[in-house]
């Protein structure tokens, strides 16, 4: 008898560590699907802010820096497995980015002296106009751009 009630007793057990294994892989399953539809709405806003920017730069309503430093910011931070090279899919915007990125931004730029911040916006127009052709026709590709 006693058998029996050990056997039960083990039997009621492993069924209840079964029932709660059961529940903690659905609320895993759960919570993974969570973060996958989050991941994928994150990629959405940001495919959808590079394309507004690409936009805002073929309009005029955006330099070309600054759409460069956005766009290529965004492209960086794209959470997608085996991120592409996108310097070499639009390198007219990469090379811009590179050349303006060094600039101070915000405070550090008003403490620069009027001279100094004179001479960094003559240097990043010069970048600008050096590469506006091939920026107006990557920004078209980056329009229909999609991961």
């Amino acid at each position: 008898m006693t058998e029996i009630i050990l056997w039960l007793l083990a039997a009621t057990i492993i069924v209840a560590l079964g029932i709660y294994a059961g529940k903690l892989l659905f609320l895993l399953k759960q919570q993974n699907q969570r973060q996958l539809n989050a991941r994928n709405k994150r990629i959405t806003s940001m495919v959808d802010s590079i394309q507004t920017i690409a936009f805002a730069m073929q309009q005029q309503q955006c330099d070309y820096s600054e759409g460069a430093i956005r766009i290529c910011r965004l492209l960086e931070a794209l959470p997608i497995e085996n991120i592409p090279d996108y310097s070499e899919h639009y390198p007219a915007i990469h090379k811009l980015f590179d050349g303006v990125r060094k600039f101070p931004t915000h405070e550090a730029r008003n403490a620069l002296s009027k001279k100094e911040r004179r001479a960094q916006d003559k240097e990043r127009q010069q970048l600008e106009s050096e590469a506006e052709s091939a920026i107006q026709q990557e920004l078209v590709l980056l329009r229909e751009f999609k991961v």
